[in-house]
């Protein structure tokens, strides 16, 4: 029995709202059921802008029964294209990767010179290769060698920088033989539909298709009242240009791209005030990692200050002032604006579509990632939370199956693992504590702590360790939960079996297992011999 069951018309929809309510439904004790929405924002936005549900794949077969009959081969031949894609980010790309491969004739749009979207360019890929460029250099730098040998260097946010144009022009060269081993040409350009079948590129060329797909992903949230064109006021896209290094900085949002960069910059010794207009940090995480994150940020320096709201935004020539609602001032030689992000979709045509924008420029979606023309799709960060490239990838690939009329089963949407790359790492997939605590499950905790690990002692990263989460009485693994170096990568190992059937999803599986030695994984197994001896 499904653990989704959609319920039509028992509340009231909200402006742009779709008028539906989810209903969880527990089929037996032993299941954990996750809300098909959660509130995993990369900038901390409180706003739960899409909703997407996940449905097993009978349901997937059956979700779109009243939609109207698919095109005929002979019909979609009319079109230049079966499939058009605007945007090239990794939704777009998955997408239009899937269909080339199902045997359609595929195009896509790019607005920008170079492909890869934002994530290539001013998201993921540079701000990750600025990561390790800085705790690299750091590492080396606090290295009791390098000091005894007079290396006392301060590297310039330029100087540090410099590599990342190199590692974004292989993703580019390798993401161009994609589209180009495929046969699917790119048009240059910003792609607007001029009616539900055509769309207009810059240069006035006309482009038709029987579907679509809208990956135009997102940019970072620009108040009115916070000048940008300040020389030492930044959002999340232009703090890459950064190129002298600051003494101290404020970073306003707490989400992950604010905890984020919090992080790098107190590792290069930057002074840091980070702004969270929560109690919490990262609010969707475990509780215990919460806590984790908190004490370790500040126990490098950073001050943070939670349930704060800006007033107004002061910059100078010496410096920028930020005012608080509680009546705080505080001046930091730089400003990070990271509260939020804005949906690429006001230059899209819209307006000759029944398809609209929420105040945050974000489209609607079924579990499909239909919106409410059953052949055009939205994918990626253009349609909300969780607002992730990975994310976005399996998105694109799911819509892409979709239209093929192809059974998506296989991409796990459900259980998008979090990945967040502070100083440690963090990463998580499945239930949280609180979560299985409100529904009632009956679960255990095994952990390991990373500093009793041999690899962790050789390589010195001792901070950390790994939570598993799992029934008591099924043995299931509900929760996989990691803090310290390397988490993003030692997460895939319990999400790998939580994603077995439910007689091979079991922690035993950790402890009958044989790791290599000395390895990081080998937590698994001290982690589940710590849950199992919780038992009686």
């Amino acid at each position: 029995m499904s653990v989704w069951t959609q319920a039509s018309n028992i509340v009231k929809p909200r402006a742009g709202g779709t008028g539906k309510l989810f209903v969880l439904l527990a089929p037996d004790s032993t299941k954990f059921v996750r809300p098909a929405t959660r509130p995993f924002s990369k900038t901390g936005n409180s706003q739960l802008s899409s909703t997407i549900s996940q449905t097993t794949s009978t349901e997937t077969d059956n979700a779109h029964e009243t939609d109207p009959k698919p095109m005929s081969q002979s019909e979609q031949s009319k079109f230049d294209y079966d499939l058009f894609v605007i945007g090239t980010g990794p939704g777009g790309e998955g997408a239009a990767m899937q269909a080339a491969k199902g045997g359609w004739r595929v195009g896509v749009a790019e607005r920008y010179q170079q492909i890869g979207g934002g994530c290539t360019h001013w998201g993921t890929i540079p701000s990750k290769a600025l990561r390790y460029a800085v705790t690299s250099t750091m590492r080396s730098l606090k290295n009791p060698v390098m000091r005894e040998l007079g290396y006392t260097i301060a590297p310039s946010m330029e100087q540090l920088g410099r590599g990342t144009q190199t590692i974004i022009g292989r993703q580019v060269s390798m993401r161009q033989s994609f589209y180009d081993r495929n046969n699917v040409p790119i048009h240059r350009g910003q792609a607007r539909f001029i009616d539900e079948h055509t769309v207009r590129i810059d240069d006035g060329e006309t482009v038709t298709a029987a579907h679509f797909v809208i990956a135009t992903g997102s940019r970072p949230y620009r108040p009115s009242n916070v000048d940008f064109s300040h020389p030492r006021v930044y959002d999340s896209d232009t703090i890459l240009g950064m190129q002298e290094r600051p003494a101290s900085i404020t970073v306003y949002g707490a989400g992950v791209i604010g905890t984020e960069y919090a992080s790098m910059f107190r590792n290069l010794g930057i002074k840091v005030n980070l702004i969270n207009t929560r109690g919490q940090l990262l609010e969707f995480l475990d509780d215990e990692i919460i806590d984790a994150l908190s004490y370790h940020l500040r126990d490098q320096g950073v001050i943070i200050r939670h349930n704060e709201y800006i007033d107004r935004l002061e910059p100078h020539d010496d410096g920028v002032v930020l005012y608080l609602k509680s009546g705080k001032a505080l001046k930091t030689d730089a400003f990070l604006w990271a509260n939020g992000r804005q949906g690429n979709t006001d230059d899209l045509g819209l307006q000759n579509l029944p398809i609209e924008a929420n105040s945050r420029g974000q489209i609607d979606v079924d579990e499909q990632f239909q919106t409410c023309l059953p052949h055009i799709y939205a994918v990626g960060d253009v349609i909300g939370i969780p607002s992730l490239a990975s994310a976005a990838y399996t998105q694109g690939r799911a819509a892409g199956m979709h239209m093929l009329g192809q059974c998506s089963g296989n991409l796990s949407l459900h259980d998008i693992p979090t990945g967040i790359y502070t100083s440690p790492e963090i990463s998580s997939v499945g239930a949280t504590e609180k979560e299985l605590t409100a529904q009632c499950v009956p679960y255990e905790v095994g952990q390991a702590q990373f500093r009793s690990l041999a690899r962790a002692q050789i390589t010195g990263e001792t901070v950390g360790m790994l939570k598993l989460l799992f029934h008591r009485e099924t043995k299931r693994v509900l929760g996989v939960h990691c803090f310290g170096a390397n988490a993003s990568e030692i997460v895939h190992i319990g999400q790998a079996i939580m994603n077995q059937p439910d007689e091979h999803n079991t922690i035993e599986y950790f402890i009958e297992t044989t790791f290599n030695y000395p390895t990081m994984a080998e937590a698994y197994r001290v982690a589940a011999l710590n849950g199992i001896n919780r038992l009686f």
